[in-house]
């Protein structure tokens, strides 16, 4: 899955965000309010926000959904009327870069995000056009993606902030 592994990566990226990764996120979401999950696949990103905090989903989406309440949709082409009046998105996309890239552009633009993806990234040049509206990067270490496995990913991860409104200075949250 990693820059660093020779695991063949799963179609579409899709990788269920284990609650461990979700965990770290908490303090940092608002208490109440709506959200959109665009990379839905099979509902666990949802599942772990409603469980754990006072938030509630109100658009779920997914180019290949995995459960009977996400529609077909997809992140990279994402409307406004595709949020249903959600405060903010938060997602687990795919690593891929012109995709990733795509959703940072398109998403953002809409509402407030939140993306979980490599660490590394913001220390690429190719970052640095998106890192202007990075409000917030919250590091999270390694995660565990494939629930049955002995080892966790080779690739450190955070989630990241995005507001197409927002310019100042990122601001960097270290592990707990």
């Amino acid at each position: 899955m990693g820059k660093r592994s020779d695991f063949e990566r799963k179609q579409l990226d899709y990788y269920p965000t284990p609650l461990a990764a979700f965990a770290p996120l908490i303090p940092h979401l608002p208490r109440t309010g709506t959200f959109c999950e665009p990379c839905a696949g099979a509902g666990v990103l949802i599942d772990h926000i409603e469980n754990h905090t006072k938030l509630r989903c109100v658009s779920a989406f997914d180019v290949e959904p995995r459960r009977y309440d996400i529609r077909v949709g997809d992140a990279s082409w994402a409307l406004p009327d595709d949020m249903l009046e959600a405060d903010f998105c938060i997602t687990n996309p795919p690593w891929d870069r012109p995709v990733l890239h795509q959703i940072i552009e398109r998403l953002p633009s809409i509402k407030p995000t939140w993306l979980l993806f490599d660490a590394d990234w913001a220390h690429t040049r190719q970052a640095s056009r998106y890192l202007e509206i990075c409000h917030k990067i919250v590091a999270i270490g390694r995660v565990k993606w494939i629930e049955d496995s002995d080892m966790a990913g080779k690739d450190n991860a955070c989630w990241y902030f995005f507001d197409a409104s927002f310019r100042g200075d990122t601001i960097f949250v270290g592990r707990p």
